[in-house]
């Protein structure tokens, strides 16, 4: 039970995002040195290749609603959009997207040490439903800007040497859950998933905060591809705020749709994974939705996450959109 009223912490609404949330899991430069940059902004071009130098040639596409996407659709024939030309140095190394429908474990890059830039807007409103394309796909376009707009780098720290790392000793990264808020989300990869293993504040202290899902929960389940289903539910417990809490969490999650999504950085094939949240304190329940939209070699380049207790799949107003941007 909650000891005291505190707000608690969003979980993984990002993220994949998913983050969030739900989750992060994108194209990135790593630690190693020397570099020539560490983000888009560091280069003419707009584009900080993995291994640190700076990719020649035009910037991405800023995929507009005109016939240029429509274009890169047609090349692409039935697997869609085209991502942006990176010269074959941004996104996983060696890899190439195929456009199956079927996004595995290999061809997302997910581990500690990658950055990127991310385009983030609160509390505005937004089309979660797209526009429809052939055979039941969908398209998005969220490369135009938003309301509070704001370009933040986001990263998958390392657990190394962090207060909180003897209490999540399989987790393999820490990444900032919200704009908002400088809670981070402790993540496990394996084979086949990425774990929530819990969320913590970056600091230790009489008003830490520090919380683990026993199980931890499965934002991603590998191989995605369109109905796929998975569902997770978890125990809370630990301390938010310095005040001790024990609460529970049900993740229901499904691979819903494919299709084009179109971000600051370029236009790309999408399959977009929906994760409905109830959480439940005592007699209280609270419902959130989110949305992740994950590409083969990127990982998860957009989310949306609605307001506490939407009831419309199709929202139109979020309490986070962010999206990737050069």
């Amino acid at each position: 039970m909650v000891r005291s009223r505190v707000a608690l912490p969003a979980g993984s609404l990002f993220a994949v995002g998913l983050a969030a949330s739900t989750v992060l899991t994108a194209i990135a430069c790593g630690d190693s040195e020397p570099r020539a940059c560490r983000v888009g902004a560091d280069c003419t071009s707009g584009v900080c290749g993995e291994d640190g130098r700076c990719v020649d040639g035009p910037a991405a596409s800023s995929g507009s609603s005109g016939s240029g996407d429509a274009d890169a659709a047609s090349d692409a024939g039935d697997g869609g959009a085209l991502p942006p030309d990176d010269g074959g140095n941004l996104a996983l190394p060696g890899c190439t997207p195929n456009n199956d429908g079927v996004i595995t474990r290999e061809e997302v890059p997910i581990q500690a040490g990658l950055r990127a830039t991310f385009r983030v807007a609160e509390n505005v409103d937004v089309s979660t439903s797209g526009s429809p394309l052939p055979n039941g796909r969908r398209r998005w376009d969220l490369s135009g800007p938003l309301t509070n707009d704001a370009s933040i780098l986001v990263e998958t720290l390392p657990l190394t040497d962090k207060w909180y790392a003897p209490k999540y000793t399989s987790a393999t990264y820490a990444t900032q859950l919200r704009k908002a808020s400088d809670l981070l989300g402790v993540f496990e990869t394996n084979a086949d998933a990425l774990r929530l293993n819990g969320v913590v504040s970056p600091s230790d202290g009489l008003t830490k905060t520090q919380l683990t899902n026993d199980p931890p929960v499965t934002m991603l389940q590998f191989p995605l591809s369109v109905g796929v289903k998975w569902t997770s539910d978890t125990s809370v417990s630990g301390t938010a705020q310095g005040f001790i809490v024990a609460y529970s969490e049900k993740y229901d999650a499904e691979v819903d749709l494919a299709g084009e999504l179109v971000t600051p950085l370029g236009t790309f094939e999408v399959l977009r994974v929906r994760i409905d949240l109830t959480r439940t304190v005592g007699f209280s329940t609270t419902t959130a939705k989110s949305y992740a939209f994950i590409t083969e070699c990127y990982g998860n380049v957009a989310s949306i996450a609605s307001r506490d207790n939407e009831n419309d799949a199709d929202f139109s107003r979020a309490v986070e959109v962010r999206r990737i941007a050069p």
